[in-house]
């Protein structure tokens, strides 16, 4: 007599491993997707508080917020006052999760807007 594995045997123990292999797999990606959602929400507000130092340190312009510029990336850089140039680029950056931004110098205000893999936008203003 024979020790060994049925055929039956063999096939439910793939079965198992191929369950509990997809499950894994969901769990990683659900994992990456929320790492990158708080990287982007990370970078919003670290970008809202330079904008926000910057606003207070900028007595020069009259307390002006800098302006930004975007294509993708959010750049603050050349500005007065002695603030930090700064750039911020979205994990994935490519449509639809790519930073936007808009900046108005004259009426002092600024938005910067993030795309969110769980369906939502993410939004940081002046605080002035």
């Amino acid at each position: 007599m024979r020790k060994a594995f049925t055929l039956l045997e063999m096939l439910v123990v793939i079965g198992i491993i191929s369950i509990l292999v997809a499950i894994g797999t969901v769990s990683y990606s659900t994992a990456q997707k929320k790492a990158r959602d708080a990287k982007r929400k990370g970078d919003l507000d670290a970008a809202q508080k330079m904008m926000e130092q910057c606003y207070a340190t900028n007595t020069t312009n009259v307390y002006r917020y800098p302006a930004i510029t975007t294509s993708g990336t959010i750049t603050m850089s050349s500005v007065p006052g002695g603030c930090t140039n700064f750039s911020i680029t979205d994990p994935v950056n490519s449509s639809p999760y790519v930073y936007a931004a808009s900046s108005d110098t004259v009426n002092n205000t600024y938005s910067i807007s993030a795309t969110l893999e769980n369906g939502s936008t993410f939004v940081v203003n002046n605080q002035q």
